[in-house]
């Protein structure tokens, strides 16, 4: 793998002009990747909010009055209809993800069926289940786990402004011990915190830095929710969101580049920016966890619409 780019490099990316930022995206991304095909992700809030953190975005930390309801965990046969119904609708990747500090042994048993009932409907698994113990992603990957997720959010010199009940080492530690039980690598970073174009090169190089880099970058665009810290944060603007994307996909050039949250702010000429920019993959369904998302029919509406498919098996679209 050649050298990680330095925060200063990603930085001159950022504020390369535009259409030289793109045409150099795109060209890296059809070197490693087939240009139309987009991979898709379904993700399902298996237990709900009551989240002793202090994320200061989310609608799930049990400290803020956001009006969402807590919920426990969800049954094995309920999740499993769930994935069938991903499948179905054409996601190739089924997500799971937990309102957590860090699962306890008990429901992380609990979550490993519902891993091994994803597996065995011929779908890649992920989970993101906060803070993971020792031990704990070795049960996962006996289960079958393909990815964890778990976000770097922003650069380090800007996480204390987000984030004061878990450390970045903390998150950069549970993303070792992934790594180390054999499972790919889903990180990725949530833009519109408050940080500065210096700060979204930092996450971009931080990110870079892992080894192996992560198989899957997430970049989320701020949803505001009403009764968190950051209800009142700006979402960044789409050319900036955009930039983002590319210069991701120049840093990362094997990994897949996802949309995330804030995706139904973003028009079908940003979003086909967004692709042209190197993003090739998509969270796929009406809600994300606990904010909104486009809906499956115009998700495949818009795909037609650009010439472009989504991956009838997850990772296909890989040129090696």
């Amino acid at each position: 793998m050649p050298n990680a780019p330095s925060v200063e490099e990603v930085q001159a990316l950022l504020e390369k002009p535009f259409m030289d930022l793109i045409y150099e995206a795109q060209t890296i991304h059809r070197r490693h990747f087939q240009p139309g095909a987009v991979q898709v992700s379904s993700l399902l809030s298996v237990k709900t909010g009551g989240c002793p953190e202090d994320c200061g975005y989310c609608s799930q930390a049990a400290r803020y009055q956001t009006g969402l309801e807590r919920e426990g965990l969800m049954e094995l046969d309920e999740v499993r209809e769930q994935a069938r119904a991903a499948k179905a609708a054409g996601a190739s990747r089924f997500c799971l993800s937990a309102a957590w500090r860090g699962p306890k042994d008990k429901d992380l048993d609990q979550v490993a069926e519902m891993v091994s009932e994803v597996k065995a409907l011929g779908m890649e698994a992920c989970a993101t289940l906060g803070l993971l113990r020792e031990g704990q992603a070795e049960r996962l990957a006996e289960a079958g786990l393909d990815y964890y997720n778990h976000n770097l959010d922003t650069s380090p010199e800007h996480y204390e402004e987000v984030i004061s009940t878990r450390s970045y080492d903390d998150r950069l530690e549970t993303l070792d011990r992934v790594q180390e039980a054999g499972i790919n690598v889903c990180a990725g970073g949530i833009l519109g915190l408050g940080e500065t174009r210096t700060d979204r090169a930092g996450l971009i190089a931080q990110l870079a830095a892992l080894e192996p880099q992560p198989q899957s970058v997430p970049i989320n665009n701020l949803v505001p929710v009403p009764g968190t810290p950051m209800e009142e944060g700006e979402p960044v603007d789409a050319v900036e969101f955009v930039r983002t994307i590319a210069a991701a996909r120049i840093s990362l050039p094997h990994s897949y580049i996802r949309l995330a949250a804030g995706r139904l702010n973003l028009s079908e000429a940003e979003q086909a920016l967004c692709f042209q920019a190197g993003a090739n993959s998509i969270f796929y369904g009406e809600q994300l966890l606990t904010t909104p998302n486009p809906d499956e029919n115009s998700d495949m509406a818009l795909l037609d619409k650009l010439g472009m498919t989504a991956e009838q098996s997850a990772g296909d679209s890989r040129l090696g």
